[in-house]
């Protein structure tokens, strides 16, 4: 059985623009295949990260380019991160220890 993953993708958003930003992921239509739910949380003024899970690793890397075509479609939104980041600081990986309430 494949385990669970989650992708995380820091963003920093130009200023005046947050709304637009959140306006572009609410008309998104997520329907990667595997693609379980994602929630954005804000971390500071401008600044976000939109956390993903999903069925697999499997479908979350097969999901990429879909991803990167809705990135796409806000890039306009976004600052550059800095230190050669560029507008995303993306990481994934596999669940290793749920935390959830049992």
């Amino acid at each position: 059985m494949s385990q669970a993953a989650f992708n995380i993708v820091r963003f920093r958003v130009k200023p005046g623009r947050q709304q637009a930003f959140l306006e572009a992921h609410r008309r998104a239509d997520p329907t990667f295949k595997g693609f379980l739910r994602g929630s954005m949380v804000q971390t500071g003024e401008r600044d976000f990260c939109l956390v993903g899970e999903w069925d697999s690793m499997a479908s979350l890397v097969a999901a990429r380019p879909l991803m990167i075509s809705l990135l796409d479609s806000f890039r306009a939104e976004l600052d550059d991160l800095g230190h050669g980041l560029g507008v995303t600081d993306p990481v994934s990986g596999e669940v290793v220890l749920d935390l959830g309430k049992s």
